[in-house]
C-alpha cells in the first residue's frame, strides 16, 4: 500500500503538512496530485503542480513586432545631437 492516497485531490492538516512538506512536494511533482491544506478543518492553502511555461528560443521571439520601414538606410529627417537627444523632429 502506498504512503499517498490515490485520489488526485486530498486534504491534509497543517501539522501533517508541516511534517511531510518536502515529501508531499515530491509527490505532487511526480504524480501531479493536488493537496488542500486545512487548519482546524477549514481549507487555507492548496499545493498544486506548476504549469510548465515553454521557454522559446530568443531567436525569432520578436518576429512580427517591428513595424515596416521602407527605406531603413535613408538619413533620419530630423537633426539629432548627443548633447540634446530630445531636440529634433
Amino acid at each position: 500500500m502506498s504512503k499517498f492516497p490515490s485520489a488526485s485531490r486530498t486534504s491534509v492538516g497543517s501539522a501533517d503538512f508541516k511534517a511531510r512538506c518536502l515529501e508531499l512536494i515530491d509527490h505532487v511533482k511526480e504524480s501531479r496530485a493536488e493537496y488542500i491544506v486545512t487548519r482546524h478543518g477549514k481549507p487555507v492553502a492548496r499545493l498544486v503542480p506548476v504549469e510548465s511555461e515553454q521557454q522559446g528560443s530568443p531567436l525569432g521571439s520578436m518576429k512580427g513586432t517591428v513595424l515596416k520601414y521602407a527605406r531603413p538606410f535613408d538619413p533620419v529627417p530630423a537633426t539629432w545631437s548627443i548633447e540634446n537627444p530630445d531636440d529634433g523632429a
